[in-house]
């Protein structure tokens, strides 16, 4: 009785969170396109220093690198508690991701075009999805842990791609790649309060909630924090904003464990 219990709790909470996807993905077909901002490739601090341009953009980047390097040394050194069979995959990926995001936005903010926007997005859907597919998948049983990642994946890079062609022909339109923005800052902490978490730290994945949400918020005042500080602008704390973001993810993992919750997370893993 109790086993059946759970197992139908466990699958109203699945369809609410399957039911808020399908309205978001149907949503988007009813709203107009959304097409580039043609200022978004103007930002508030253009400082060329040491022969650098836009020198605090491109350095602020670096904070992504520390973070993925030192992330998947310790997941290959083997410090501290092992990172789940089921959702090692997304673990990397993210880590991967979260590098490239240090190169891809560097190398974007060094020369802003429309076309060196597309590897500074595509390297972000990646660790969205990532990530997203990570939060799903430890609050799932572990044969279907890792069947999302790839899919997820694909549709993060497959919105970019749709933005970057539609833009090539004079009608660029943002809405998918808003989608894969959107959903998981809304599904995740649906999952986290729905599910909870049983391996990952979920307090952790609230502070990379929050965190993200104050570095959205600073880089849409990017002049406005910019007259403020008179160093940096809005989108260079943004940066910094979303590594200490992605340091929370890391801290999710790698602050987990004790050998008695590992062993709990692989019970309730159990099909």
């Amino acid at each position: 009785m109790d086993n059946g219990r759970k197992t139908a709790e466990a699958g109203w909470k699945n369809w609410i969170l399957v039911a808020v996807a399908a309205a978001t993905g149907v949503a988007m077909f009813f709203i107009p396109r959304i097409p580039q901002d043609p200022a978004y490739h103007r930002f508030s601090d253009a400082h060329e220093v040491f022969g650098i341009p836009n020198f605090w953009n491109v350095v602020t980047n670096l904070p992504f690198l520390i973070v993925g390097l030192a992330g998947l040394r310790l997941h290959f050194s083997g410090a501290g508690s092992p990172v789940p069979a089921a959702l090692r995959p997304g673990y990397i990926v993210f880590l991967v991701g979260v590098m490239l995001i240090g190169v891809g936005s560097a190398y974007y903010h060094y020369a802003p075009s429309t076309a060196a926007l597309v590897w500074d997005r595509l390297p972000m859907t990646i660790v969205f999805m990532a990530l997203f597919a990570v939060v799903i998948g430890d609050g799932i049983p572990v044969r279907y842990a890792g069947k999302f990642l790839w899919l997820f994946i694909l549709a993060g890079v497959g919105s970019v791609g749709y933005w970057y062609v539609t833009e090539t022909r004079g009608a660029g339109d943002l809405r998918p790649y808003v989608v894969v923005q959107f959903l998981p800052l809304v599904l995740i902490p649906l999952t986290l309060v729905l599910n909870g978490t049983k391996y990952l730290h979920a307090g952790f994945l609230w502070a990379t909630l929050g965190v993200y949400l104050l570095a959205k918020v600073v880089e849409h005042y990017d002049v406005a924090v910019y007259s403020l500080t008179g160093v940096l602008g809005g989108h260079s704390i943004k940066h910094l904003l979303a590594s200490l973001a992605t340091f929370c993810v890391l801290m999710a993992f790698r602050g987990r464990p004790t050998a008695r919750e590992d062993r709990l997370w692989r019970l309730n893993q159990q099909p």
